[in-house]
């Protein structure tokens, strides 16, 4: 391998020659040789969003030169195209103010931005520090990356898997809902419901899940740029912070905003925090949703079975012929991961001492796994079971009429401890609640056909 020699204010070292980056990231991919878990690639983009807003905020505020401006602005855009993906190698495990993914950031995009101006033949030349990272550091440059990648991914991918899974749902739903089916409370038997029913409750479980993430997710629009090193904005124009949001809202889309107080911006990720606490809620409804599906679907003999789902491969290497229901488990296994990466950024989040908070790495990669996971995870769930998902009528039926639950039927003509006594022979002498009813002498036959109809007991109009 041949190298080069790069300098920083600690000396020189030595960088592969065919790699952009500079002596700062060289010396933290030495000393941090901790883990694989690199930092993500969406803290990357949003840091080349970042530096060509705040080129273009720069420039119009007198600061950089147009020919400086337009090389960063293109070097960025190629990052952002991703041209330079292999020149981002360093792990989370770093300085927890994320300085030194800052400066990666800064070292590759000069690098090649120098290499424009070459090929523009201008003599102008840009540095990491003086020109990439004008007005800014790396405590405030960090934290908006953290808000602008989470923003991002939230909104671009986890949000639409949401709706992929609760379209389906809606049309479940709306198909099944005249199936009635018994319902389950306590892991026993209670009165009916319709299959469609159920499946509302999973839909709405998501369509509060999404309503939760929007409503969340806009305090991250909230930026700590322009409040540099401890948020009072030394070395930057008191415009910057505003100047380089607007720039970014160009970018983006998105309606992103300096922070009003930079102080809080710098050492609180509350917000982070905040949102991730609606990741646990979605985690905690298709943990839920996930279960019900493999219980109901439990068997194919000798379980519920009450539907059924796709067989997507064989579930045993010793069992021929067994379907286990992989999707529900590792959608399941996704939603642990979700709680567990909760944990680990709220403990992160409450060591801000003074005007920083040193575990910025860790909370956004935990929260951009959590994000990723759970998008992945629903979006295979929806397209590798629950489109597949459809009833087993005959054991629905069997399981409606073989209930003592219908007996609540009973309760508003003879009362609960007379209806009770009828579930009680029927369950001790195995006979249908019927039979039982009728050999109380509570009910006559007419009584109970006309008083236990599991269609009236559903609650449903038209049904």
């Amino acid at each position: 391998m041949q190298f080069r020699i790069e300098k920083d204010t600690l000396g020189e070292m030595k960088v592969p020659a065919d790699k952009y980056w500079g002596a700062q990231t060289q010396r933290s991919k030495e000393n941090f040789k901790i883990g694989s878990e690199k930092m993500p690639m969406e803290v990357i983009q949003a840091f080349a969003q970042l530096k060509k807003a705040a080129a273009i905020a720069n420039h119009n505020l007198g600061k950089l030169s147009d020919a400086k401006k337009q090389a960063i602005v293109e070097a960025c855009e190629e990052v952002l195209e991703g041209r330079f993906d292999d020149h981002f190698p360093l792990v989370v495990w770093q300085t927890g103010s994320g300085t030194q993914s800052n400066m990666n950031v800064n070292e590759v995009i000069a690098r090649r931005a120098n290499e424009i101006l070459q090929k523009n033949e201008s003599k102008e030349h840009i540095h990491p520090n003086d020109d990439i990272n004008m007005s800014q550091s790396s405590n405030d440059t960090f934290p908006t990356a953290m808000h602008i990648a989470a923003y991002h991914v939230v909104q671009e991918k986890l949000l639409p898997a949401i709706a992929e899974l609760t379209d389906t749902f809606v049309q479940k739903e709306n198909e099944f809902m005249d199936i009635i089916k018994i319902g389950r409370t306590h892991l026993q038997d209670a009165t009916p419901l319709t299959l469609g029913q159920e499946i509302s409750g999973w839909r709405a479980m998501l369509e509060k899940s999404r309503k939760m993430l929007l409503e969340s997710s806009e305090h991250l629009l909230n930026l700590a740029i322009g409040g540099t090193a401890v948020g009072t904005g030394i070395n930057a124009d008191p415009s910057f912070g505003e100047k380089v949001a607007r720039e970014l809202n160009n970018l983006t889309g998105f309606s992103f905003r300096s922070s009003n107080n930079k102080f809080h911006a710098l050492t609180s990720h509350d917000e982070i925090v905040h949102v991730h606490g609606t990741l646990k809620a979605l985690a905690a409804d298709v943990m839920k949703i996930a279960n019900d599906v493999r219980w109901l679907a439990s068997g194919p003999r000798s379980g519920i079975g009450e539907i059924s789902i796709p067989a997507n491969e064989p579930g045993s290497s010793i069992m021929p012929g067994k379907v286990n229901p992989t999707q529900s488990e590792a959608l399941t296994m996704v939603a642990t991961q979700v709680f567990g990466n909760d944990a680990a950024i709220g403990f992160a989040a409450s060591q801000g001492n003074f005007e920083l908070n040193v575990f910025k790495p860790v909370i956004i990669y935990n929260f951009l796994q959590s994000v990723n996971l759970l998008a992945d995870s629903i979006r295979s769930f929806n397209t590798n079971c629950a489109v597949g998902i459809e009833p087993n009528k005959e054991v629905i039926d069997e399981n409606v009429n073989r209930s003592l639950m219908l007996v609540t039927a009973l309760n508003p003509y003879i009362g609960y401890e007379k209806a009770a006594e009828i579930a009680k022979l029927a369950f001790k002498e195995g006979s249908t609640l019927k039979e039982a009813a009728i050999k109380t002498g509570y009910v006559t036959e007419e009584q109970y056909q006309q008083w236990i109809d599991p269609k009236k007991m559903v609650n449903l109009k038209g049904l």
